[in-house]
């Protein structure tokens, strides 16, 4: 069974790093896909340091709107996708001026549909801080937090990452699913 994953954290909490552990334990060939866009000279530095990080390990897949479309298309040459990062993706759509809410649904059934590759999503949770001071910035907690309602719901296992450490809030804990394969 195919058991799609949410993993939440803040800013270098170390969420990517656990996400990218479960992707490679979870299949033979995994694919990163990436919704950042690199814009400026710093993120261009984080974009390439990221990739430095995982050369070799992963296929690379590079979309930052049409998540849904590209998780499809990457399912059928690879057995576990990760996405990083939806609140990236969300942004990506904002700044668009595309419809958040219908994309999060899409996204959902997709997932729902999708049976031949795991798909691992990776967010950073933003609402745990101060109330934002504008308006674009609370739409954005707004959405981000609905979204991760919405998937965690949709997904089997969902992670809180917190100084590296994985927190389960739903399904599984890391390392559950190898344990017993081994036993067997």
């Amino acid at each position: 069974m195919t058991r799609h994953v949410l993993v939440l954290g803040g800013a270098r909490s170390g969420k990517t790093a656990f996400a990218e552990q479960l992707a490679i334990r979870s299949g033979s060939r995994p694919a990163y896909l990436a919704t950042a866009e690199a814009l400026d000279s710093e993120m261009r530095d984080r974009v390439a340091s990221h990739q430095a990080g995982r050369a070799g390990q992963f296929a690379t897949i590079e979309e930052p709107m049409a998540l849904s479309d590209a998780l499809l298309k990457a399912s059928a040459h690879h057995d576990v996708i990760l996405v990083d990062c939806l609140t990236l993706w969300i942004t990506n759509l904002l700044m668009a001026n595309e419809d958040v809410a219908r994309a999060v649904s899409q996204l959902g059934a997709t997932l729902v549909q999708l049976k031949t590759a795991k798909v691992i999503l990776v967010s950073n949770e933003v609402g745990l801080g101060i109330v934002p001071d504008n308006a674009m910035a609370r739409t954005f907690r707004d959405l981000a937090g609905s979204a991760h309602q919405r998937l965690a719901e949709i997904c089997d296992d969902a992670y809180f990452v917190v100084a590296g450490l994985p927190i389960t809030l739903k399904g599984e804990a890391p390392g559950q699913a190898e344990s017993r394969i081994h036993e067997a």
